[in-house]
């Protein structure tokens, strides 16, 4: 197989021009013919360098407005020939093709295109045909034929033709065609995602997914697992998004808590101060208050142990007083929008305490997607963007709500579409004062979640459960009563749940006869 390949014409045609003069000057420095296309052919040209148009190869004018320059034989068999086939080289001589050894490329901005809100017809025209097409082949001929569709790996090539006098190496080039590979994959993936967004169509024939490398990871959610992170290109503030200041490289575990933690304090906006603490992707503490700090002690009050070693999500911009707070116990990631420099000195001296900004919260009610793999294939679905408003929802009961208890009832609401099913959360003056998440009955859920808070006020030394004078909610129906009667003996006085049941009732009646308020809100939010 051949292994040294030395690079004597180049075609060059790219739209992120970073780089390109120092690499074309390396190019012709090594003696390569530079081939080009429209601006990438000008730029080259007033550089001072010797330059072909790809006009003079195909024998045809650029046209229809740069749609058609690239697609012809002399540029598709210049980088398709088999050089080792002699029928190949009869062919390429009888037509007069030249072959191209180097192939860089980099495809018009379309994800850029479409993530700045344009047109349709602007999005239509930043679709790339000939580079994918030209990427393909000179990735399919990687024999022979050196590919580049990324500014990053200038430098790699540049290395690798001073390492062996102006060739590269078979290892080098398939690598390479890998990635041009990944590229074409993950472009037309885009512009498919797009297109369906355009015709509201929710279940393509053929759906994929694509991402690009934001780092490898040292294991996945344990250390036998190989894992990386890969962005989707969105810029929805978030971990993907956000600059860490310090600590060290955030871990799969990390990354995906940290998201979940982010999400679920953005659902509060940025005007009030928030606070979400996260442990294993559910909140173990949530809070409101008049300050940050207020906000992040409430929330830590609500479960102290499991705190420990957890994700701190803030919706404003942390300072001092917080940061001082935050440091009295061991948490792995602090995510907020930004933070003060007297938050960052406090920060720095604990070394292992990654601090993440992010400029902005996510807009919880944005459209998406989300994906699962299964066995065989996947499932996907919108993102959870659902939310209901006070005047959404249904008292059911003889007593209504007051006002304290509804306003604690859409807190509890909120926090319980980011809890893992069957989920239960127990809130009292805008935080919560008992999580209980992930379990197969909900009266389970009930009972841990009312048996914690029963701890933490014995360990807050309180003179009486948390969950006295409470609200409860539930991210969907009470299939029986137990759930409820097991909410109203912890001390709860009101509860919101989606209804449904075919023993809505039963549940109805049990509540009426504690005196229990309760309201439907036609909506449930399972999260498995």
């Amino acid at each position: 197989m051949t292994n040294l390949v030395p690079i004597g014409r180049a075609l060059i045609s790219v739209s992120d021009k970073t780089g390109l003069l120092d690499l074309a000057r390396a190019l012709a420095g090594y003696g390569v013919e530079l081939i080009s296309t429209g601006g990438t052919s000008g730029m080259l040209r007033a550089a001072g360098l010797a330059v072909r148009d790809v006009a003079d190869v195909t024998g045809f004018p650029e046209m229809m407005d740069g749609r058609v320059k690239t697609l012809h034989p002399n540029v598709h068999g210049g980088l398709l020939a088999l050089r080792d086939d002699d029928e190949h080289l009869v062919a390429m001589a009888a037509h007069g093709i030249e072959p191209i050894d180097l192939l860089v490329v980099n495809l018009y901005p379309f994800e850029e295109t479409v993530a700045r809100g344009a047109d349709h017809a602007t999005c239509i025209e930043n679709i790339d045909i000939g580079g994918p097409a030209m990427i393909r082949a000179a990735a399919k001929n990687h024999r022979f034929v050196t590919v580049v569709t990324d500014p990053r790996d200038y430098d790699c090539l540049l290395t690798q033709l001073k390492a062996h006098d102006g060739a590269t190496t078979m290892a080098f080039r398939q690598k390479l065609a890998l990635t041009a590979y990944s590229r074409t994959a993950a472009y037309d993936t885009a512009v498919s995602t797009w297109l369906a967004e355009e015709l509201k169509e929710p279940a393509p024939r053929y759906r994929s997914f694509a991402g690009k490398l934001a780092q490898p990871l040292r294991y996945g959610e344990n250390p036998h697992q190989a894992a990386a992170f890969y962005t989707d290109g969105s810029n929805r503030p978030g971990v993907a998004t956000a600059r860490q200041w310090q600590g060290k490289e955030l871990s799969y575990n990390n990354i995906n808590d940290t998201d979940a933690a982010f999400e679920l304090v953005a659902e509060f906006g940025g005007d009030a101060p928030a606070c979400a603490i996260i442990k294993h992707a559910n909140p173990c503490g949530v809070a409101t208050a008049a300050t940050l700090t207020e906000a992040y002690i409430r929330a830590y009050q609500c479960d102290q142990t499991s705190a420990f070693g957890g994700i701190v999500a803030l919706n404003q911009v942390l300072d001092g007083a917080t940061a001082e707070e935050i440091v009295k116990i061991f948490t792995e990631v602090v995510i907020a929008p930004d933070a003060t420099d007297e938050a960052k000195a406090v920060f720095a001296e604990k070394k292992n305490l990654r601090l993440l900004t992010t400029g902005a919260l996510p807009d919880p009610k944005a459209k998406g997607l989300a994906f699962r793999q299964v066995a065989g294939g996947f499932l996907v679905q919108d993102r959870d963007a659902g939310h209901v408003s006070a005047s959404d929802l249904k008292v059911v009961t003889r007593r209504e709500p007051s006002e304290a208890e509804l306003r604690d009832l859409m807190f509890a609401w909120t926090v319980a579409k980011h809890v893992k099913s069957n989920a239960i959360i127990y809130v009292k003056d805008g935080a919560t004062v008992g999580v209980g998440a992930g379990q197969m009955s909900r009266v389970d859920s009930t009972r841990i979640a009312a048996r914690k808070a029963q701890d933490m006020a014995e360990a807050l030394g309180l003179p009486g459960p948390m969950t006295q004078g409470s609200v409860v909610a539930s991210d969907a129906f009470f299939p029986f009563a137990d759930g409820l009667i097991t909410a109203a003996e912890a001390g709860a006085t009101a509860i919101i749940q989606p209804g449904g049941s075919m023993r809505d009732e039963e549940v109805i009646a049990a509540a009426d006869a504690r005196g229990l308020a309760m309201v439907f809100t036609g909506q449930r939010h399972f999260r498995h």
